[in-house]
């Protein structure tokens, strides 16, 4: 798998990142099955939070052979250093792990929130402090709101930015743009999620990938339009999968023969985004 520079860190990750719900819910035998399968196709780039329900506990033992050689980050959306420093420590635990190699603010949608923790007593103060301690190698955060995204930006030398880059997301709302250009003025590494998505919980319809709060794309067809277009869009390091391990691996395929999105490619995409409910009001929520 392709492996990219991680903003100006040094650092290189694959191109398709293992997002911890993959394994919420999941058998001790699976979650390690599931991991051991990701890093023998190439995947390097681990992301778990305390919001994905027992993702911790069973992502933290089936990682634990392969830690030294992988890249795993950890989030928190306690806003106060004392919450932040707690939940911190729990997901050490929970993880097996004495350090992450990155620590990110998670779901950062309000001003109010960044005012909060960027303040007196906010979660920022715990970060740096983690850092100065060899805890935590980078800082970072991730943002459902282009004015979370811009004002953090411009609070704070963040080393990285989780945010949704969807194709739809892009041409219909016009949402990801201005954030990705400023995250690579400022040499950010840069994390896409929601890559695969269709359209926002169709009424009336039940989702048969129930760990999604959104309508994943599922054939490769379609699947290999979105990743590509995420992939392609200039300073993308890592895309991460969608919920379920079949979306993993599929997106482990696409991956293995990637070709950058074309310009007859970008048209199909910008056309079929006019008719599909897109998942802004999803993110607002979450």
């Amino acid at each position: 798998m392709e492996m990219r520079s991680f903003g100006s860190t040094g650092e290189k990750l694959s191109i398709v990142g293992f997002g911890g719900i993959v394994v919420t819910d999941v058998s001790a035998k699976d979650a390690s099955r599931f991991v051991a399968k990701a890093i023998d196709r190439g995947i390097n780039y681990f992301d778990v939070a305390p919001l994905y329900g027992n993702a911790q506990q069973m992502l933290g033992p089936a990682l634990k052979p392969y830690r030294k050689n992988v890249f795993l980050s950890c989030k928190t959306q306690e806003r106060s250093a004392k919450g932040a420093q707690k939940e911190f420590q729990d997901s050490l635990k929970k993880l097996k792990t004495d350090y992450f190699d990155l620590y990110q603010f998670h779901s950062m949608i309000t001003l109010d929130e960044v005012n909060t923790v960027m303040g007196p007593g906010g979660a920022l103060e715990f970060f740096v402090k983690a850092r100065e301690q060899g805890l935590v190698r980078y800082l970072g955060f991730t943002a459902h709101t282009e004015e979370a995204a811009i004002a953090l930006m411009k609070a704070y030398d963040f080393t990285s930015i989780m945010f949704s880059f969807n194709w739809a997301l892009w041409f219909k709302n016009g949402y990801g743009p201005t954030v990705l250009d400023m995250a690579v003025k400022k040499g950010m590494g840069v994390l896409a999620i929601k890559a695969l998505a269709k359209s926002g919980p169709e009424k009336d319809k039940v989702n048969k990938w129930v760990k999604c709060s959104y309508v994943p794309e599922d054939s490769f067809k379609e699947a290999s339009l979105g990743l590509r277009f995420t992939l392609s869009l200039k300073g993308i390091t890592t895309a991460l999968s969608s919920s379920h391990a079949e979306l993993l691996w599929l997106a482990c395929d696409i991956a293995d023969n990637f070709k950058p999105i074309t310009e007859e490619e970008l048209l199909i995409l910008k056309e079929k985004s006019k008719d599909v409910e897109t998942i802004i009001n999803v993110l607002k929520e979450h």
